[in-house]
């Protein structure tokens, strides 16, 4: 198994007009020689997922928010609560981020925002709490388990979503979407492949899909389905 390395970067900021707590970064990095996926598993907190072409590892910065707290308070919260590592293990790799929020009786809790450079190709499995997600030209597999927070993914190979609550824009998939979504608007463009909805209630809005697009259900909501080449099938 290879073990993450951090570097640490601290950089409290107390005084801020729109932020009374500590924050600090983190870098996280793990050479993909032999890896052909990734995983992250992420708590509250922003998560930001790039492919890129000229690099050969995934590089993590991982941004900790503890918020109503001194930096010796903050400090020790993060020593206790916080999951956060990057490891590979069979030529998968594991990215874990969130605080273990058992016990905790104030208000904001803790939230760790992420920033993850992938090369292109690598395939991601993203496990996501809540807070917005957004996954861009990774150019390969991707399935996402959300539970709340708007969604964006562009420039994939394939896309399943299964998605709590939240807006969800697609775009620019070369094969297949499949997505079954609680509630919260759905747009979906430029599909390689086919489409497949499975809504619990808001508006559905499909254009310019190769093959067909299957509504399994669309709750409450309309349904606009523009330029697409195959069969509208709707069941809902």
């Amino acid at each position: 198994m290879r073990s993450f390395i951090v570097i640490a970067m601290f950089a409290a900021s107390l005084a801020h007009a729109a932020w009374n707590g500590y924050t600090e970064d983190r870098s996280l990095e793990l050479d993909t020689d032999g890896v052909s996926r990734l995983d992250i598993d992420a708590g509250a907190g922003t998560l930001v997922v790039t492919g890129a072409s000229d690099i050969d590892k995934i590089l993590v910065t991982a941004t900790i928010n503890v918020p109503d707290e001194d930096g010796d308070e903050a400090l020790e919260i993060i020593e206790k609560k916080l999951r956060l590592s990057l490891e590979e293990k069979d030529g998968e790799a594991r990215l874990v981020a969130f605080f273990d929020n058992s016990g905790w009786s104030w208000g904001d809790s803790p939230s760790v925002d992420l920033d993850v450079r992938v090369p292109h190709g690598l395939e991601l499995f993203v496990d996501d709490s809540s807070g917005s997600l957004e996954i861009t030209d990774t150019q390969s597999l991707v399935e996402i388990d959300d539970g709340s927070g708007s969604i964006r993914v562009t420039g994939v190979t394939s896309l399943v979503i299964d998605d709590g609550s939240g807006s969800i824009t697609v775009k620019d998939v070369a094969g297949d979407v499949e997505i079954e979504d609680g509630s919260g608007s759905i747009t979906v463009e430029k599909i390689g492949g086919g489409v497949t909805i499975d809504d619990g209630s808001g508006g559905i809005d499909v254009n310019d899909v190769e093959l067909d697009l299957v509504i399994v259900n669309d709750g409450s909501g309309g349904l606009d389905a523009t330029n697409v080449r195959g069969d509208v099938i709707n069941d809902g």
